[in-house]
């Protein structure tokens, strides 16, 4: 027999309820052949899954969403790398009853992909959901080597509401070996970045996001796919209707931006 479990969010990691399930099947039929792998669909605990399949660990310090370092992890074997957003931009790495909409930053998921890269990676495969962000990735591309600028020439600050005052964006600094990977964009939903459907009214609530919070997200991040029309052109448009934009507060945006397929993350 196979068990292929999920995590019970809040209760239980995908290998607990691996374990507890064997336990009980065992209970009933003690010679029974289980053999049990523990799965993810790119949220938190997709690491983990990767480790018990035989991954290799690998821990770094980053940026949590709040700007407060953190020990991230990501999984590496033979040059496939499993990047998790939620270990360095995650709900879990807030305070308890602590929840910043306006301000959290995928900066610490931009600092994990290029951990990965220092690594070694040919193929990273980036897991998201879970996250405290709503920043359209904002934060992962200027940990990658891209420039937010007011319109004073200062960057903005973090998270989606700093994204109201965009002027500029520069991508030139991104890192190179972005574009030498390949690089896939796993999730569990396929919201576009903004709209009725998009990242802040589907999944802004979850992350404290007010009606008004809920609102000005949604402009800041439809204001940021226009200024990078300049320097990406009608792609960037197109990449935020795309499926998976709004994944996990837009960061999925972010990687598409980045030349990610998108992929459901349970595959």
């Amino acid at each position: 027999m196979l068990v292929a479990a999920d995590k019970f969010k809040g209760s239980l990691t995908a290998v607990e309820v691996a374990e507890r399930v064997t336990a009980g099947l065992r209970r009933v039929v003690p010679d029974l052949e289980v053999e049990a792998l523990p799965v993810a669909d790119g949220g938190d605990g997709t690491v983990a899954a990767a480790v018990a399949a035989g991954f290799e660990r690998r821990e770094v310090r980053v940026a949590g969403p709040l700007g407060d370092e953190v020990t991230a992890a990501f999984a590496l074997r033979e040059g496939t790398a499993v990047v998790e957003m939620a270990e360095a931009s995650g709900l879990q790495r807030l305070p308890a009853g602590v929840f910043a909409p306006l301000t959290a930053s995928t900066y610490g998921s931009g600092e994990l992909l290029r951990a990965a890269l220092d690594a070694g990676a040919r193929t990273i495969v980036f897991g998201v959901g879970g996250s405290a962000t709503t920043d359209g990735g904002a934060g992962m591309l200027s940990a990658l080597g891209a420039r937010f600028l007011d319109a004073d020439g200062e960057p903005v600050p973090p998270g989606g509401g700093g994204l109201a005052e965009l002027a500029t964006a520069d991508l030139s600094g991104l890192d190179p070996r972005l574009g030498e990977i390949e690089f896939i964009l796993a999730s569990d939903v396929d919201n576009p970045l903004t709209g009725p459907k998009g990242a802040p009214a589907v999944y802004g609530p979850q992350k404290g996001a007010t009606p008004d919070d809920v609102t000005a997200l949604d402009a800041a991040l439809a204001h940021f796919a226009e200024v990078l029309e300049g320097p990406v052109g009608p792609k960037a448009a197109e990449y935020a209707a795309a499926p998976g934009a709004g994944a996990a507060g837009g960061i999925g945006y972010g990687a598409l931006l980045l030349g990610a397929g998108f992929r459901p993350g349970i595959e």
